[in-house]
């Protein structure tokens, strides 16, 4: 089995900024085509500059909660590199939400944002998948893989974090049950539960209250905030052929930080 990933044409969802953008540029680096996703065009330009043909990096922004927009990214897609074989699902959104006021409508919100897009694109992409297996002479190898974005919030208890652990939890179970759906296909499908890493979010939640990557580092027992380069890794191993007999499985990134009294600290 290889950890290569090289030649292969990967999607990634939320990939103009933080996260999604690591996980972008390294399966770049690694040899990839990268199809980099996002509803901020303008962080795509500024970071992946103009779309040129031939390029083994393109973008494409718009709004992912949108059916057109996912059909017109897959469009895109096949017209810059001819197929997909990874897709990564990092469009994500953390927010705040009160579990005592029913006006809050965080919970309707995330899980539109967390769950219902990443549900649309699988499956979506699947289909292509499929289709491109069913052309294909080698019947043996993997048709594609499916990565999601998780948190360890889903396993984790926190009242300010009630939807994003309840949006995150259904993600959880989302790639369980597209794991054996698509089993049959010869689709992986695998998700990162992940605690604190540098993301876009947590650098601005650091830089206004510089008190909380003490609190994060005090209880994580590796004492500290993982890079997203790190993840990145984590990523292309579920994504590449050594992971190949793993499928409908959270893997845990976070530092040893669940291993911990549950109510310590707000996984981010």
């Amino acid at each position: 089995m290889s950890f290569s990933i090289a030649g292969k044409t990967a999607i990634v969802t939320g990939g103009a900024n933080g996260i999604g953008l690591a996980i972008g540029r390294h399966f770049a680096d690694k040899g990839a085509n990268v199809m980099f996703a996002d509803i901020d065009e303008e962080h795509l330009k500024e970071e992946l500059g103009e779309n040129d043909d031939g390029a083994s990096t393109r973008y494409f922004a718009g709004d992912l909660r949108e059916k057109l927009t996912l059909a017109n990214l897959l469009s895109a897609t096949i017209d810059a590199f001819d197929r997909v074989d990874i897709l990564v699902n990092g469009s994500r959104q953390l927010r705040a939400s009160d579990p005592l006021n029913p006006d809050d409508d965080a919970v309707e919100l995330l899980l539109q944002q967390n769950l219902m897009t990443a549900l649309r694109t699988s499956q979506l992409v699947a289909k292509r998948m499929i289709k491109q297996a069913e052309a294909s002479e080698d019947q043996e190898g993997f048709a594609g893989t499916i990565v999601n974005l998780s948190s360890i919030a889903a396993r984790r208890s926190h009242p300010d974090l009630l939807a994003y652990s309840v949006s995150t939890a259904a993600l959880d179970q989302m790639t369980r049950s597209l794991a054996v759906a698509l089993a049959p296909h010869r689709i992986r499908v695998n998700a990162v539960a992940f605690g604190s890493v540098m993301s876009a979010s947590l650098k601005d939640t650091l830089s206004e209250t510089p008190d909380f990557r003490s609190d994060i580092e005090d209880h994580t027992p590796l004492g500290r905030i993982a890079s997203a380069a790190e993840l990145a890794e984590a990523v292309q191993y579920l994504a590449c052929d050594s992971s190949g007999f793993m499928t409908g499985q959270i893997m845990t990134v976070d530092g040893g930080r669940t291993l911990l009294d549950p109510v310590a600290a707000p996984a981010h």
